[in-house]
């Protein structure tokens, strides 16, 4: 199956609480989408394997995504390997897809920062024809996408690019929430962590807002890249 946008990130819940509304907004024009989660997130403080894996496919649903996979990488612990890379670069010939986005280029979380790093290696190797990778038995030809999208997560950045995901805001949320285990519950007996403070949902809701006042809409998700941005009319911005 190819996919025109492919989300290769460390943890299930990194798509959702960063980028989900584009996704969805994009699958509403259209395209096709997909999640690659490079970890099960089972070192987390909160919540199961188990758990995490029925919350992806719960929140996968809201986000009518194409295809959801989970890698199985060593969560805290994987590294951008050459045995890794050519994991990340089998999926990518797999998928062709021509955007792919992944995790932040630095934040908080070491696992997104090395995760951005690992994908952007996989992104530029899955285009070597001199490299070979095989899927199902079958040798699989050199792709690279066509552009390579960073999400902000929880370290600010300047975003590079805004979207707007205001008609899909409200599924975003539930697509949020839909990673129940992770957030505030004043009932809970689990542990507390950077994500389940009360104020941390609170605070993506400013920044979707803040970042859609800036583009006159009222929600908008934003991004960073590393390449330039280039148009062949300056109304292409209009």
């Amino acid at each position: 199956m190819k996919l025109d946008i492919l989300a290769i990130v460390a943890h299930p819940d990194d798509v959702e609480l960063s980028f989900g509304g584009t996704l969805l907004a994009h699958q509403r024009m259209g395209y096709k989408t997909g999640i690659l989660d490079l970890t099960q997130g089972e070192l987390g403080t909160r919540g199961t394997p188990e758990i995490r894996a029925k919350e992806a496919i719960a929140a996968s649903k809201i986000l009518k995504l194409s295809v959801r996979e989970n890698l199985g990488l060593e969560d805290v612990f994987f590294e951008n390997s050459k045995t890794n890379q050519l994991k990340v670069a089998q999926q990518i010939r797999r998928f062709e897809p021509k955007i792919v986005i992944t995790n932040a280029i630095y934040d908080r979380h070491p696992d997104h920062t090395r995760g951005s790093q690992l994908v952007e290696t996989a992104c530029f190797i899955a285009g070597l024809k001199a490299v070979k990778t095989e899927w199902e038995g079958k040798r699989q030809m050199a792709a690279r996408p066509e552009r390579l999208y960073f999400s902000i997560q929880s370290t600010a950045h300047e975003p590079d690019i805004l979207v707007d995901i205001s008609d899909v805001v409200q599924e975003r949320r539930e697509a949020i929430q839909a990673f129940k285990s992770q957030f505030y519950d004043p009932n809970s007996k689990e542990p507390n962590t950077f994500i389940s403070s009360k104020g941390f949902m609170t605070m993506l809701e400013s920044r979707t807002r803040e970042w859609g006042q800036r583009i006159g809409v009222e929600h908008a998700e934003g991004f960073k890249v590393k390449h330039s941005l280039g148009v062949k009319s300056l109304y292409d911005l209009l």
